[in-house]
């Protein structure tokens, strides 16, 4: 049988600390994720109990202050915990990423008084979040969103649908994104929504071709009220917030991305090393041993690109461009790992006997999600030549 233990980077932890948080990853991912992914994917289960362990072990709020419940780690040690996830399993990395995205408007925009009242429940209390701000007429062009909030009194009514919401049915709060004022990026403001409030509903899960265990769905707001005191930032400010979230969430992505392809290239690596043709390993013919040569270069080039971004928003410096390259790079090239290493496997990469064929139906979303490719192309060529025309 092949080798599929896990192949470890040399990560070069900055401190004690950081290489026992990456040791207990490491650990929960082999013993709880793993074993488990193959067959809850193919039923569609997700791992709510994970996501309560990963609590419990301080690994949802690793981003964010220490005083408010997170764990005071700098983003560049996050995507690295993010990476060993989604090497175990897609659905958890990603669910790790969307709940880290619903407690942005809160952490950074949030008065002290609602951080302290709401986040440390967030981060450590066993909640997940939900970030509902596309929707079945905004995708790409999230300014042009119709859901409506309307001021009654010191409330506000929520009124509309949401679409390809992550953990809608299952999360606990939601982070909200409605037209308060007229049309535009001006007129949106951003409201934290408990999951359970009188008129919120999700439709039944999409059927998807791959991250089966993640629910994904859209969500129903039908009349929706909300205290003014859940309003994060200002009124018409909401815009403005979703793409500062959407700027992390994309190194998020990206860190995903990696966690997949290395999953891919070790499976890949394990099979040609296994399985002999013609007398010898496969892994010993050349035209196999470039493809997986690529492969491994593709993984260690999104890593490094993703990791250094990270370290720009880190030292407090403008990222936005770096991580729509991260967000780029790192899903094309997950797109491109798990295609050749099914190739490798040749007709087995084709079966669900093996984990190939999962890992390139999953790659394809990270292509799409938190601004399609197409989307990151326009925000770096905008950062170097400009506005398009109109």
């Amino acid at each position: 049988m092949p080798d599929r233990t896990p192949r470890p980077v040399d990560r070069r932890p900055p401190t004690d600390e950081v290489r026992d948080l990456i040791a207990l990853v490491r650990d929960i991912a082999r013993r709880e994720i793993a074993p488990k992914a193959a067959e809850e994917e193919d039923a569609g289960r997700f791992p709510r109990e994970v996501f309560g362990l990963l609590s419990a072990s301080g690994l949802l709020g690793l981003p964010y202050d220490s005083v408010l419940g997170g764990g005071g780690q700098p983003y560049e040690v996050y995507l690295q915990v993010l990476e060993e996830l989604a090497m175990a399993r897609l659905t958890v990395g990603l669910g790790v990423s969307v709940h880290t995205l619903a407690c942005h408007a809160l952490a950074h925009y949030g008065t002290e008084a609602q951080r302290a009242e709401y986040l440390p429940a967030m981060l450590g209390g066993g909640l997940l979040g939900a970030y509902c701000l596309s929707e079945p007429s905004s995708g790409s062009d999230a300014a042009s969103l119709r859901t409506r909030a309307v001021r009654q009194g010191d409330d506000w009514v929520i009124t509309g649908t949401k679409a390809w919401t992550t953990h809608a049915g299952v999360a606990d709060f939601c982070t909200v994104f409605a037209r308060t004022g007229g049309e535009g990026s001006h007129g949106i403001t951003a409201f934290l929504v408990p999951g359970d409030a009188e008129g919120l509903s999700a439709a039944p899960p999409e059927r998807k071709m791959g991250l089966k265990g993640s629910p994904t769905a859209q969500v129903h707001f039908d009349g929706v009220r909300v205290a003014d005191g859940r309003r994060l930032g200002e009124e018409g400010q909401g815009f403005a917030i979703a793409l500062s979230a959407l700027d992390s969430g994309r190194l998020g992505i990206a860190a995903c991305a990696t966690g997949l392809a290395r999953a891919a290239l070790d499976e890949a690596v394990a099979h040609a090393t296994a399985r002999r043709q013609f007398g010898r390993p496969v892994a010993d013919f050349q035209g196999l041993r470039f493809l997986i040569a690529d492969m491994a270069t593709r993984v260690e080039a999104g890593r490094a690109l993703c990791l250094a971004a990270a370290r720009l928003r880190d030292a407090g410096r403008p990222f936005s461009k770096q991580a729509a390259m991260a967000k780029l790079l790192c899903t094309d090239g997950a797109m491109a790992v798990t295609t050749d290493a099914v190739q490798v496997l040749g007709g087995y990469g084709y079966t669900a006997d093996f984990p190939a064929e999962r890992y390139l139906r999953e790659a394809k979303a990270l292509q799409i999600v938190e601004g399609t490719n197409q989307i990151q192309r326009m925000v770096i060529a905008r950062h170097l030549l400009g506005p398009e025309p109109r």
